[in-house]
């Protein structure tokens, strides 16, 4: 088995516990923020859709300078459930395909991050792959699930059984 058709296994169950999260977010309460610190629910709810955009650059793209990126910023303001939905759908799309195409060295070399001359990591882009992207996408979708427990709204099983829902392997 490749390098991408293991990564592949944890990108489809994350897609499907992510799309089944931006199912619920409530159209009614985009701005809520459980703390001033926290990000609004309905810019987080995007926040969430467009991450596979970055994971399709991790794999893509030789490497990332923050001080000067060569891909405009996502519109992270919620418009409405399905707006979100069709962004996620696409984001998520584009990213697979990347991830499909990607060779063994490919995934394997290392991917440069940084911000202008400082360096933040140079590790594999498949290690890059997971923690900047992957791992980063379930923390927010789990900091979803807590809006969703503080505004009533039923938080989904997505590793086991929640207090809302019974949990069946997919």
């Amino acid at each position: 088995m490749t390098t991408a058709e293991l990564l592949l296994q944890d990108f489809d169950s994350e897609m499907s516990n992510t799309r089944r999260t931006l199912e619920r977010v409530p159209e009614d309460k985009p701005d809520y923020k459980p703390h001033k610190k926290s990000m609004p629910m309905g810019r987080l709810a995007m926040h969430c859709a467009t991450l596979p955009l970055f994971g399709q650059y991790l794999i893509e793209d030789e490497g990332m300078d923050i001080a000067a990126p060569k891909h405009p910023h996502p519109d992270l303001s919620f418009k409405s459930r399905e707006e979100c939905l069709k962004q996620f759908d696409e984001s998520a799309a584009k990213c697979r395909a990347a991830l499909a195409a990607a060779t063994d060295a490919q995934l394997a070399a290392p991917w440069r991050f940084s911000w202008g001359e400082q360096l933040i990591s140079n590790d594999s882009r498949s290690l890059s792959y997971r923690r900047m992207f992957l791992n980063h996408l379930i923390h927010h979708v789990a900091q979803l699930g807590v809006y969703f427990r503080f505004n009533d709204v039923p938080v989904p099983a997505l590793y086991g059984p929640s207090a809302d829902e019974q949990w069946s392997p997919k």
